[in-house]
């Protein structure tokens, strides 16, 4: 039950120290996994503390409060509740607090989330008193409401960015001056810590770390300033979150990067290196307080254990420690359908795993058929003999050392909706809800006002053909992969059937390919066509037949009222693959019932969002609601990736 400022006001001077981030995650397989990873990560790593993420407008308000119990009841480790306080019921904000404190948690990140939007968020059945936007705008009136509810109970951070906030439609006039006078604001409400936005420029944290330091009102001059570190997980991801975030560059870290940008592994190893000299470069500035370092750690433990051990910010583990093991949770295990292999990893830009994560180190196997999947002998697991969970042997098998580590980071790289739903890591990468991405007037500047089927259909086909930036449940242009079937989409989003995600047939493509090529540089990729799009309900009603008879389909589709339609529900559908010297077959991207409901849930959910943004009752509003609730969510693969046309051919007819 302590503070974070105790904990770092109790540090020796001259120390450092580091909190990891994490999210509840969208599936009851995920947190099981995450449970076993935190575990691992809390004897391995020893973080000041932990925070756990709050979605937009209250979207995951039970998942965050269940996973903030664990860190803190069960694991015993200093948690920090992110909490918003816009767009939502509320009694959400004060049963969240109230919450907290029955755990025992005395640390909150006071946020606003999205900006207040009234009329778009209030249900019909909710009275306009509970609007939380009634009382608060501003993350000022959350930590002045905090203050004036619990007094000192809680320490209470608030956020800063180290580039100047940007979440309007004119991101070339961020500029952190604008943003001091509310910090100073925040910080003289109450605010015991500042936590920054991620960032890669440490010139421009540097200003902006000193520009607060030696700033005129005095507010900054000894509160904890800790800067947000994001590890580069992938390149795609990389350039997707700092395009989100409006975090820059820099032109020579980007050279780097390019210069490997068709390697995943290569990618890693190198945003390990860059990560850990911005680590060393902040701790080698002076300052008046104990410095500290906040890891998004997106859920994966692999690229931030090795940060932190490569910057000696986890400390010395002596040599002859040898504590009792920790009893870990055995990560969730899920017998692979028949013909899937085992043991094998899946990635999305290399991830995945349908079988159990974390095996019990055996002399020898048993001959037991029922425990073998759990069971791996010490040669395999490549670590000493002697207690499996002492720090040292727990942190190399974070790091992804032997077959026990190979295990452990299974779900190495962020693996996005099509990833393994197993994984911690599956869907969002910020854990932060469904959300356009862009403002209200950036959004209407995007999408304008369609009031017809055929104005929505427009938008997707100048999405195809490159001339709109971002729709809705993509906020980028085509990939250079999806321009090869450019036509074949133009001719569905012609017929109305609008297209979210797709990609061509590949059959044994070099891997250096700088179209389809991925993972190390010594192998060949291969795909299986696919395409999803949503479809109004009479077309479905007549695809389905069809669908339903072809030998080489397996579909899934649902709609707004969660219905499920499949031609196999239980089908476990890699579409991606590639084999590299030297490694088992990887699979970036599987298809399967639990990952595309969950998606299914979100993609429905983004088509409220749109809604949202204009008046209920104007012939927009009613358009996107009317549709949203007839259309169904269609996921077509099709199994010949030699002869991948077929798949286009059949939709066309």
């Amino acid at each position: 039950m302590e503070k974070i400022t105790d904990k770092i006001n109790a540090l020796p001077d001259g120390a450092n120290y580091f909190s990891l981030e994490f999210f509840p995650p969208k599936t009851v397989m995920g947190f099981a996994n995450l449970q076993t990873r935190l575990e691992r990560m809390s004897q391995a790593l020893r973080p000041l503390f932990v925070t756990v993420t709050w979605g937009a407008g209250g979207s995951t308000a039970a998942k965050s409060l269940e996973l903030a119990e664990l860190c803190q009841r069960q694991l015993g480790l200093t948690t920090c509740l992110h909490l918003t306080c816009t767009n939502m019921d509320r009694v959400l904000v004060d049963e969240a607090l109230e919450q907290a404190k029955v755990l025992g948690i005395r640390n909150i990140l006071a946020l606003r989330g999205d900006a207040p939007r009234s009329e778009e968020y209030r249900d019909e059945d909710r009275a306009p008193q509970q609007d939380s936007n009634k009382d608060f705008t501003w993350a000022i009136d959350l930590v002045k409401y905090i203050r004036k509810q619990y007094g000192d109970y809680f320490c209470v951070g608030v956020a800063a960015y180290p580039e100047g906030h940007s979440d309007e439609s004119h991101p070339e006039h961020q500029n952190p001056s604008y943003d001091i006078p509310h910090l100073v604001e925040k910080t003289q409400a109450g605010a015991d810590f500042i936590m920054t936005q991620l960032f890669y420029n440490v010139d421009k944290y540097d200003k902006f770390e000193s520009m607060l330091r030696e700033h005129e009102s005095g507010a900054f001059k000894t509160i904890p300033i800790i800067p947000g570190l994001m590890p580069i997980q992938s390149y795609s991801i990389l350039r997707r979150t700092t395009k989100l975030s409006h975090a820059n560059l820099p032109a020579d870290l980007l050279a780097r990067l390019d210069a490997v940008k068709a390697d995943d592994e290569l990618v890693k190893k190198v945003g390990v290196k860059i990560l850990s000299e911005m680590v060393e470069h902040i701790k080698a500035r002076p300052d008046t307080v104990r410095r500290g370092f906040h890891f998004y750690t997106l859920n994966l433990e692999k690229a931030v254990s090795h940060i932190l051990e490569d910057t000696h910010l986890i400390g010395q583990i002596p040599a002859d420690e040898d504590e009792d093991a920790i009893e870990t949770t055995p990560a969730i295990n899920l017998e692979p359908p028949y013909g899937v292999p085992s043991n094998k990893q899946r990635r999305r830009l290399s991830s995945l795993n349908s079988s159990p994560h974390n095996r019990v180190i055996m002399e020898r196997l048993s001959a037991s058929k029922s425990h073998q999947s759990f069971e791996t002998s010490d040669t395999e697991a490549s670590i000493p003999r002697g207690p499996i969970s002492t720090r040292a042997n727990t942190l190399a098998i974070s790091e992804g050392e032997g077959s026990l580590g190979r295990e452990a980071t299974w779900d190495d790289f962020p693996n996005g909706r099509w990833g393994d739903a197993r994984s911690p890591a599956f869907g969002e990468i910020d854990g932060y809800g469904p959300t356009l991405h862009v403002s209200n007037a950036s959004a209407l500047k995007l999408w304008g006002h369609p009031v017809t089927q055929d104005d929505i259909s427009n938008l997707f086909k100048r999405h195809v053909e490159g001339t709109l930036e971002a729709l809705p449940w993509s906020e980028q242009t085509l990939s250079e992969e999806t321009k090869a079937i450019a036509p074949q989409l133009l001719a569905l989003n012609a017929k109305g059937w609008w297209t979210v995600a797709s990609q061509p047939a590949v059959n044994g493509v070099r891997s250096t390919d700088p179209v389809f090529g991925w993972g190390p540089k010594n192998g060949y990729v291969f795909q299986k066509p696919f395409v999803e799009f949503f479809v109004p309900s009479a077309a479905f009603a007549q695809l389905k037949p069809r669908l339903d008879a072809h030998e080489q389909i397996t579909y899934f589709a649902g709609n707004a009222a969660g219905d499920l339609e499949a031609s196999q529900e239980d089908a476990v559908n890699p579409v991606t693959w590639g084999t590299f010297a030297g490694k088992e077959i990887v699979t970036p991207t599987i298809i399967e019932a639990v990952s595309f409901k969950s998606w299914r849930d979100e993609a429905f959910s983004i088509w409220k969002e749109w809604q949202r943004i204009y008046p209920t009752k104007s012939a927009t509003g009613k358009l996107l609601r009317e549709t949203r609730n007839d259309v169904w969510l269609v996921n077509v693969i099709w199994g010949d990736f030699v002869e991948g046309n077929g798949l286009w051919e059949f939709l066309g007819a």
